[in-house]
């Protein structure tokens, strides 16, 4: 082919779906190793601008991974994205031919933004950090049974799974610390983020596991990434109330006690709570506002290299 061309690759468990555009071509592979190899021949002989992947709870890793090795250019991006661009041009229908059709022609007319895949050893803390919120949650709704029961025999039972989801949250504690610590820069990075006050262990390796692109973004790339950036909803005269949505739902569920320990402790953000409550703020607006402060502070720390101090000091 001479034009260069997008192709879209809908992953399914058995199966990887694969359209070329322009061409309308439609192919099938498995999703195998020996079918992800498959496919990187046959697009060898094509002028591959971008190759794009929807994001399917890790199963588009293998394929992704591969692709990148033999030099395309990958994107993985927001199922939700895509089905809205669907949705726009009246592409109603769902079925995996037809979204791989949709992701190629949303690659042609969008041209989404590369960003590098996870390593192996990112992939296995975020997937480690996530099972730690599975874990910290039952024990939640576990501990609330608790306190609504007196039944001796209820009372036992979920004594001994409250003992065992505590065993795992250890375990899986203990897991996470080995992974930073075998990695020099992840060292160097967790040192860096719990320099600043308000931010503990459980905060950096959430933040290592959402965002490993900490420290190399811009302050309003780090604000979208994280779904921090406030959208305004204006038309005419009315001025509607500004919004966060989309983002990264993990960064913000790292920050949020962070940044309420910050708002009584840490000097930065404790003033830049004040001002923003004395402007008549309302609490969560001032919250939210705090959490992309703290996120900001955070990738300009990793960014130096050198740690925090207040501003003040």
């Amino acid at each position: 082919m001479s034009k260069k061309v997008f192709v879209g690759i809908d992953v399914s468990k058995g199966t990887l779906d694969v359209h070329v555009c322009p061409g309308g071509t439609s192919c099938a592979f498995e999703n195998s190793a020996e079918g992800v190899k498959a496919l990187a021949k046959e697009l060898a002989g094509c002028k591959v601008a971008q190759v794009i992947v929807e994001a399917t709870g890790g199963l588009e890793r293998r394929v992704a991974a591969h692709l990148v090795d033999a030099g395309f250019e990958v994107v993985v991006v927001n199922p939700r994205q895509v089905r809205r661009y669907a949705q726009a041009r009246g592409i109603l229908a769902k079925t995996d031919k037809v979204d791989a059709q949709v992701l190629a022609q949303f690659g042609r007319d969008i041209r989404p933004k590369v960003r590098p895949l996870r390593t192996d050893d990112q992939e296995a803390v975020r997937t480690l950090v996530a099972r730690r919120e599975q874990l910290m949650k039952m024990r939640v709704a576990e501990i609330n049974r608790l306190n609504r029961t007196d039944n001796p025999k209820v009372v036992s039972s979920i004594t001994v799974v409250l003992e065992v989801l505590n065993s795992q949250i250890a375990a899986v504690d203990s897991d996470l610390d080995e992974k930073i610590k075998a990695s020099p820069v992840w060292r160097v990075t967790d040192d860096l983020m719990q320099s600043v006050v308000g931010v503990g262990q459980k905060t950096s390796m959430g933040l290592l596991a959402s965002m490993p692109e900490i420290g190399s973004l811009t302050n309003k790339e780090a604000g979208s990434l994280a779904g921090l950036a406030p959208f305004a909803k204006d038309s005419g005269k009315m001025r509607g109330r500004r919004m966060i949505q989309a983002g990264r739902p993990g960064v913000r569920r790292a920050l949020y006690m962070a940044t309420l320990v910050a708002i009584q402790h840490n000097p930065d953000i404790k003033k830049f709570n004040k001002r923003l409550r004395a402007a008549g703020k309302p609490g969560k607006v001032a919250v939210t506002a705090c959490m992309r402060k703290l996120l900001i502070t955070l990738n300009a720390v990793v960014a130096r290299g050198t740690k925090w101090t207040p501003k003040n000091a």
